[in-house]
C-alpha cells in the first residue's frame, strides 16, 4: 500500500543529518521537510504585478503544527489522515493561496513530528509546536485519546485545534474555546440511524439493540437508546454480548420474543458479520437493521443475501453525493471540490482509494480554509469567531460547531454517512448512500424482510 512517501523521504534524509551531527543513537524527532521559519507567521511581497501607486500585495504563510503517528498502532489511519491534510495544503498552495479583500495572499507550510501512537510524546510535542516552533494553527493527532492530549495544550497556549480522527465526545466538554472538531461525535454514531428508520415509517414504535460489550459500542448503543426513547420509540430490549460470542441464537430468540420492528447495535467486524448472517439464516421478520463498523467494510459482501438491506455507519464514503445544490438547501456555504474530484485527486497524489480517515484529514484543512476566508483575515480571534459562527457544506458533510460552554466544539453538522448493501441491476451486491438525504445515492430499502 502507497501512503505517507513524503514523509518516509523526510524521515531518512533527517535521520541521516542527526547521525551526522551526533554520532549515531536515536533519531530526533521527524519535522516535516518544509517547514515554515521558526518566526511564525512569514510576509513576503508578492512579485510587483500592481500597476504604479496600487497598494502592494502580500503573502502571509501561515504554518500548520501537527503530530502523526508515523510509528506505532495508529499507523495506517495517521498516514491517510496526514496525506488528506497535505492534499488540501498541496491543492491551495499550487492554486495561489487563499487570497484576502485586502490582497494578501495566504499560503499555508507544515511542521510535525512522530507522536508513535504514544499519548506521554503528544503533550511534549504539541507544547513544541505550540512553543518552540511557534505554529499558527494546529490539526490533531489520529485517534480520540492522543487528541484530548493535545487539545489541553492547544487550549494552554491558546491556539485554534481543528481535530479529526477524534470521535469521543468528553474531549469537548472540558470548557475548551480553542478546539473543533470535524467528526460526528460518538454519541451520535447511531442517532441517525433512529433519523432514518422515521422517515422510513413513522408508526414504528419498537426497536430492540443488542450489542456487544465494549466501551465503545456502550456508550454509542446508550446514546442511541436514550435518543430513541426521547423521540418516542419503545425500547423493548437492550443487552449486550461478550465480544467473543459466535453463537447469537440466545439473543436471537429474546429478539423475536421482543417482538421489535427495527433492531440497533452491534460491535465490530467479526460479531457484526455472525450477527447478521444467523439473523437471515433464522428467518427473523425485521424491517429494519443498523450494525456498527461491519457493514461499511466491502468484507460484508460475502454475507450474500444475508448483507442485503443491512445498514451501517461510517464518516465518510467515496460515493456520497454531496454538492452546491446540498448546502443551497441547508443554507451552508459550499467549499472545495466535489467527492469525486477528491477522490480522483487523491489517487492520483497516492495510488490509493481515500478511506474516511483521508477524508477527514482534508476536511480538517477545508475547515481552517473556510474559516479563514469568512473573517477575511489571518488574525487568530478572527479565525476563532468564524469558526464558532460556521455553517460550511464540503464532499465531506456539513460542518457546525456547538457553543456552548458545555460542549463547545462538538461537531453538530456532520453526520454519519449510513450506507446500506443493496443489488444493482445486474444482481451484484453494492452499498448505497441511504442517508442523510443530502449525500444519498439511493432510497433505503424498507421493510428489509
Amino acid at each position: 500500500m502507497k501512503r505517507l512517501s513524503w514523509t518516509v523521504l523526510s524521515l531518512l534524509a533527517i535521520l541521516a543529518l542527526v547521525l551526522a551531527a551526533c554520532g549515531g543513537g536515536a533519531p530526533a524527532e521527524e519535522a516535516a521537510p518544509t517547514e515554515a521559519p521558526s518566526s511564525g507567521v512569514s510576509e513576503e511581497p508578492a512579485p510587483a504585478t500592481e500597476a504604479p501607486g496600487a497598494p502592494e500585495a502580500k503573502e502571509v504563510t501561515l504554518k500548520i503544527g501537527f503530530t502523526a503517528s508515523v510509528t506505532g498502532k495508529y499507523e495506517v489511519s495517521s498516514a491517510a489522515q496526514v496525506n488528506g491534510l497535505k492534499l488540501w495544503m498541496d491543492s491551495v498552495n499550487e492554486a495561489g493561496g487563499i487570497e484576502l479583500s485586502d490582497g494578501t495572499v495566504v499560503t499555508f507550510d507544515y511542521i510535525f513530528y512522530d507522536d508513535e501512537s504514544n499519548k506521554e510524546r503528544v503533550q511534549e510535542l504539541y507544547t513544541r509546536l505550540a512553543t518552540e516552533d511557534n505554529a499558527d494553527l494546529l490539526i490533531s493527532p489520529y485517534s480520540s485519546g492522543l487528541t484530548a492530549a493535545a487539545a489541553v495544550i492547544a487550549e494552554q497556549y491558546g491556539k485554534v485545534m481543528i481535530t479529526t480522527g477524534a470521535a469521543s465526545d468528553s474531549t469537548y466538554q472540558q470548557g475548551y474555546t480553542h478546539v473543533f472538531q470535524a467528526y460526528t461525535p460518538a454519541s451520535r454514531y447511531l442517532t441517525g440511524a433512529v433519523d432514518l428508520l422515521a422517515s422510513l415509517d413513522p408508526n414504528v414504535t419498537k426497536v430492540a439493540l443488542v450489542y456487544e460489550n465494549s466501551k465503545f459500542s456502550t456508550s454509542v448503543v446508550t446514546a442511541a437508546r436514550d435518543y430513541a426513547e426521547a423521540q418516542g420509540y419503545e425500547v423493548v430490549l437492550f443487552e449486550g454480548y461478550d465480544p467473543e460470542t459466535a453463537d447469537f441464537a440466545p439473543f436471537i430468540n429474546k429478539i423475536e420474543a421482543a417482538g421489535p420492528d427495527a433492531i440497533l447495535g452491534g460491535g465490530h467486524r467479526v460479531d457484526g458479520k455472525a450477527f447478521a448472517k444467523q439473523l437471515y439464516e433464522k428467518g427473523t421478520p425485521i424491517k429494519f437493521f443498523a450494525l456498527l463498523v461491519a457493514p461499511p467494510e466491502p468484507e460484508f459482501a460475502e454475507l450474500g443475501d444475508a448483507a442485503v438491506g443491512v445498514i451501517g455507519p461510517s464518516q465518510w464514503e467515496p460515493l456520497a453525493a454531496f454538492t452546491p445544490a446540498s448546502a443551497e438547501a441547508i443554507g451552508a456555504t459550499w467549499l472545495g471540490p466535489l467527492g469525486n474530484e477528491f477522490v480522483s485527486a487523491f489517487e492520483a497524489a497516492y495510488g490509493d482509494e481515500p478511506s474516511y480517515h483521508a477524508a477527514g484529514g482534508y476536511a480538517a484543512g477545508l475547515i481552517l480554509e473556510g474559516a479563514i476566508r469568512s473573517a477575511d483575515s489571518t488574525d487568530p480571534e478572527a479565525i476563532l469567531a468564524a469558526l464558532n459562527g460556521m455553517d460550511l457544506m464540503t464532499f465531506y458533510g456539513h460542518i457546525k460547531f456547538d457553543t456552548s460552554p458545555e460542549n463547545h466544539g462538538l461537531q453538530i453538522g456532520h453526520s454519519m454517512v449510513y450506507i446500506q448493501w443493496q443489488r444493482d441491476a445486474s444482481g451484484n451486491l453494492v452499498k448505497q448512500v441511504v442517508w442523510p438525504k443530502e449525500g444519498a445515492t439511493a432510497e433505503a430499502i424498507y421493510p428489509i424482510r
